[in-house]
């Protein structure tokens, strides 16, 4: 190993409890053990058993899984009336701790506000009829209750109830019953959720959404009461010595509602700011705590919490090694940490552990891979959402993610395998084939190192000198290394495998193959719209393969998630670009997480990059672009160059047919998820 991870794989302690290393898998939405937005109401979940067990042998120290709410989503069972699904819990304890892994339950009192209600539940529960109907199954109100009136973060025109005494009472007795099943089952500890993330627990601390008048609101002790009053129930239920973390959230990072704050901005914090944040640290450890699982952010601030690809590396590290200052407990720190980062950070005293979570999603041997110096083989997370926590909202919108997202949390849009174990897996072929893949991009190359892994005589052609297809362009902004770091993955991982790959290779008729079947993966063509001087227009893929420069003052045309990425790679280039979109919102399409959105959205906000929403294209001319409004207004916007994101078609070589299959964007324009997991459905079954 290399000794600049040494660190990394010392033991340490929280409470009596000793973790072999300081890498600690955190918490995501959909792995937890008692399963997730279960319509049949939370049972041990085997699958998450499964993922767990496998990171248990590849070397992880502590396993967080995540959130089990004490009381069932579904039917309102409370998780402590289920003594069956513990009995199940200790055997899979028994058989992950031969490992030497650890695992602390983290159990939840509600997301309250934050609770991402749908656009399919949304309208169930305004209308009182359909809400009293739906309550038996799903208590809406019960979901949203928060410490005080207000709307939900999720859709605007709801007001969340407020939590009754009695309820605040309820909850604090299931974490206490729930917690002394945990520890007779043999867990090693629980964690608290959360005064962390603008949940249930961190509504009750922060003032902003706290305006109660009894004892769990007002003073700061009173607004702490809540959290407090949970752990010391839990260790009268299961003694002193009974390990508790804390998911907690340094500073909220909130100008306000809805608002986050940028890096390294100034501001004004509505939440909670360092100074009270010091304090509560220290009397949160007073009342029992004996782990901060900590980094930064609400819902309101999303991409602290869940920091996409725009996010600095470590982004939460200064804050979090601050916050340790005023504990004696450990501390941990998550938010796309570094291994070798975080190993200095824990050499030099300023955390305990390093918290890493969807890198687990996308390599479960990553920690192996680590300690054995095959850096370069394991798959990196490119923070894109797409597949494990990819709710997603826009203006005058609920969360907008398909049903069978919201149950199927936690997947991954690199690695079909992940939390889909029965759906995607690799089998023998029957009868071994030669198969010709056309196109060498993510899909292709994907298709090709499965294929090959089963048994098949795989052939890839790529027209042009490189591997790596539309991605290499997607890949080019700034902030993208992870992107990069991906293609080269891929470029490693095939030569792994007998594939015949050959570059520099159009193919027109595939018919001269020879090939028993034929994978198609040619991808996609950009859109070109129908106004006049559309020829001035730079396309968005020749500006990010630099085949075309622009000046300094650049309109894109097109507020989706690629016109918006290259309008924020332009300002960080010290340009000024201007951004116009047809919809009321900048992206507005599903599957695209609010995290990454509410950043860009956040960002354009704060450095007053010019947003014309509503608003269509009308003529590119020599100095620019003419626009209209919704009502048909027509503007000039001065510029010295016009960007066009439009969108893309998809781009066949050849129809479908029966030994012939369309995958990827050359079937249906989409993202990394959907051509990896299609390239899987068609790649599984030949």
């Amino acid at each position: 190993m290399d000794q600049k991870y040494e660190a990394l794989f010392t033991p340490w302690k929280i409470g009596n409890v000793e973790i072999k290393n300081r890498i600690v898998m955190c918490p995501m939405g959909g792995t937890s053990l008692f399963g997730w937005f279960e319509l049949g109401g939370c049972h041990f979940d085997k699958e998450a058993a499964k993922l767990f067990m496998e990171r248990a042998k590849n070397n992880v120290g502590l396993i967080i899984p995540g959130i089990a709410p004490l009381r069932d989503t579904f039917w309102g069972k409370w998780l402590w009336q289920n003594p069956k699904m513990f009995e199940e819990l200790k055997v899979f304890m028994d058989e992950i701790h031969k490992t030497g892994a650890k695992v602390f339950i983290q159990l939840t009192a509600g997301m309250g506000r934050s609770w991402a209600i749908t656009e399919l539940v949304a309208p169930l529960h305004k209308n009182k009829f359909t809400r009293a109907i739906l309550k038996p199954i799903l208590d809406t109100s019960h979901e949203l209750a928060s410490p005080s009136p207000q709307p939900s973060r999720w859709a605007h025109d709801i007001e969340c109830p407020e939590m009754t005494v009695q309820q605040i009472h309820e909850i604090i007795e299931a974490f206490a019953k729930t917690a002394k099943l945990c520890r007779d089952a043999g867990v090693d500890g629980v964690e608290v959720h959360a005064v962390h993330e603008g949940y249930l627990l961190d509504q009750f601390a922060i003032e902003f959404f706290n305006k109660r008048t009894d004892d769990y609101g007002g003073s700061f002790e009173n607004r702490y009461r809540f959290a407090a009053e949970v752990v010391r129930a839990i260790k009268e239920a299961c003694g002193a010595d009974y390990p508790v973390s804390l998911r907690y959230s340094v500073e909220s990072k909130m100008k306000g509602f809805c608002e986050g704050a940028m890096p390294g901005e100034e501001y004004t914090e509505v939440g909670r700011a360092m100074p009270e944040s010091e304090r509560a640290a220290k009397y949160l450890q007073d009342a029992g705590y004996d782990m901060l699982n900590a980094d930064n952010g609400t819902y309101d601030s999303w991409y602290w919490a869940h920091p996409p690809m725009y996010m600095p590396q470590n982004c939460n590290l200064e804050d979090v090694a601050h916050i340790k200052k005023f504990v004696d407990i450990p501390v941990v720190c998550a938010g796309r940490m570094e291994p070798e980062v975080g190993a200095k950070a824990v050499a030099d005293g300023l955390i305990d552990g390093v918290g890493v979570a969807r890198q687990f999603l996308v390599d479960p041997e990553w920690v192996t891979k680590l300690i054995e110096e095959r850096i370069e083989d394991i798959k990196p997370c490119i923070c894109c959402h797409a597949g494990c926590f990819n709710f997603s909202s826009s203006k005058g919108h609920a969360n907008t993610q398909d049903l069978t997202d919201t149950m199927g949390l936690a997947r991954c849009a690199l690695n079909p395998e992940t939390m889909q174990s029965k759906k995607y897996y690799i089998a023998p072929a029957k009868k071994a084939k030669k198969i010709a893949v056309v196109g060498g991009g993510i899909g292709g190359m994907e298709a090709a190192i499965l294929l090959a892994k089963r048994g098949h005589s795989v052939t890839l052609y790529e027209k042009s000198d490189k591997l790596g297809g539309v991605f290499i362009a997607a890949a080019t902004p700034s902030f993208k290394e992870k992107d990069r770091e991906l293609i080269a993955w891929y470029n490693r991982e095939i030569k792994k495998y007998p594939v015949e790959i050959r570059l520099n290779t159009e193919v027109k008729d595939i018919s001269s193959l020879g090939a028993d079947e034929v994978i198609i993966a040619t991808g996609a063509t950009p859109n070109r719209i129908p106004v006049k001087g559309a020829d001035m227009g730079v396309e968005a893929i020749d500006f990010l393969l630099g085949n075309k420069t622009v000046g300094d003052n650049v309109v894109v045309v097109g507020g989706g998630l690629t016109g918006c990425e290259i309008a924020y790679e332009l300002y960080l280039q010290g340009k000024k670009p201007a951004i116009i979109e047809m919809q009321d919102d900048l992206i507005t399409a599903k599957g695209i997480c609010l995290a990454n959105t509410s950043f860009l959205r956040d960002f354009f906000k704060t450095n007053k990059v010019p947003v014309y929403l509503e608003t269509s294209l009308k003529e590119i001319t020599e100095s620019g672009v003419t626009v209209a409004d919704k009502n048909g207004k027509e503007t000039e916007i001065k510029a010295d160059s016009v960007i066009l994101s439009v969108g893309y078609r998809p781009a066949p070589l050849a129809p479908k047919a029966k030994n012939v299959h369309i995958i990827g964007d050359a079937s249906k324009v989409g993202n990394l998820r959907t051509v990896i997991w299609q390239a899987w459905n068609v790649a599984m079954k030949i």
